[in-house]
């Protein structure tokens, strides 16, 4: 039962950390660049807003974005974070898929528990690359673009990125320890049945042996 919950917990976890990877792969509001002060930058219309895909300005009411088409002259950390950030967004959806049909709530036919624990443990595997993709991205981006242009604070995608990062990191470690629990469990309780039978049939001989030999005596 207490697996059964750590298996249940470590997918709900995974879920909402992948959800956080894909929301920051998605958006551009990565970090806030200005290379003065606030102030200045606000009223010469100068705040801008960076992402792995548009560069944006934020000014009194507009905002406006221009997309990073060149792949070939934009810097490393940036194809860097495109690179990781959609490759963790891809193996996101096989992990999720391979630890919904490892639930104890769903069975697939005949199919036995050690083959669920060792999709369970792909699983968990992925979502640890998932979140390693994570992690790397959201932390060289920011390093990347404060050497670049003035760095003034973080945005919401980046935040949304470590908080996915952390969740998956998590969901995927409950599960891959969980799931090799369990097996192991399993496979000592069915050592433990092995050993009960065959010390009670070993126990029923002497009793067989002990009724024949009463009987030549009688005869």
């Amino acid at each position: 039962m207490a697996n059964s919950c750590l298996q249940l917990s470590g997918f709900l976890i995974s879920c909402l950390g992948w959800l956080g990877i894909v929301i920051a792969t998605a958006t551009n509001d990565w970090v806030t660049m200005c290379k003065y002060g606030l102030n200045t930058c606000k009223k010469m219309d100068e705040l801008g807003a960076k992402g792995p895909w548009a560069e944006c300005v934020i000014s009194t009411g507009l905002y406006h974005c221009v997309s990073l088409t060149q792949i070939l002259d934009l810097p490393a950390y940036i194809q860097t974070t495109r690179a990781l950030m959609i490759t963790g967004s891809i193996l996101g959806l096989p992990a999720v898929g391979m630890l919904l049909m490892s639930m104890p709530c769903i069975n697939l036919g005949n199919e036995s528990q050690t083959s669920k624990n060792k999709r369970a443990i792909l699983g968990g595997v992925l979502i640890l690359i998932v979140a390693l993709c994570g992690m790397v991205s959201t932390v060289w981006f920011p390093i990347g673009a404060h050497h670049e242009q003035g760095l003034m604070s973080f945005g919401f995608s980046l935040y949304t990125g470590w908080v996915g990062t952390i969740f998956s990191m998590l969901g995927g470690s409950i599960l891959t320890c969980c799931s090799s629990e369990s097996s192991s469990s399993s496979r000592s309780y069915q050592d433990n049945n092995r050993f009960y039978y065959s010390k009670q049939g070993g126990g029923n001989q002497p009793t067989a042996s002990a009724t024949n030999h009463a009987k030549s005596a009688h005869v």
